[in-house]
């Protein structure tokens, strides 16, 4: 058996169907990862299409890229670059919780810049 790469050994174990020259392969994807920017469209799909998230304990979620980097206002609240910010996060957090998927929300050690986790 020839010495195989990280990646030749993580892609074999996920691959469902092999490639041929005219298709590529299937592989199972064992985790999801969303954010607050992409995945409103997504959501939207599914609920449109009467669907759930297929496997919700696959999917991790976490507050990103439109999330504010000042500390919330005495009120509370975090203060937001613009509504539209604002409503990316709400629409995750509503999402998340309509489909059963963990968020990493403010406040949660594990939220953090959804490339790197």
């Amino acid at each position: 058996m020839k010495p195989q790469s990280l990646f030749d050994k993580v892609w074999a174990r996920h691959v469902v169907v092999d490639e041929t020259p005219e298709t590529p392969a299937i592989l199972f994807v064992d985790l999801h990862l969303v954010h607050e920017v992409t995945s409103p469209q997504a959501f939207a799909i599914l609920e449109a299409r009467g669907l759930k998230v297929r496997r919700p304990e696959l999917t991790l979620a976490t507050l990103d890229h439109a999330t504010p980097t000042l500390p919330a206002g005495s009120d509370g609240r975090p203060p937001y670059a613009t509504a539209e910010a604002e409503e990316q996060v709400a629409a995750l957090v509503r999402n998340c919780e309509n489909h059963g998927v963990r968020l990493f929300g403010f406040g949660n050690p594990s939220r953090g810049i959804v490339h790197v986790i």
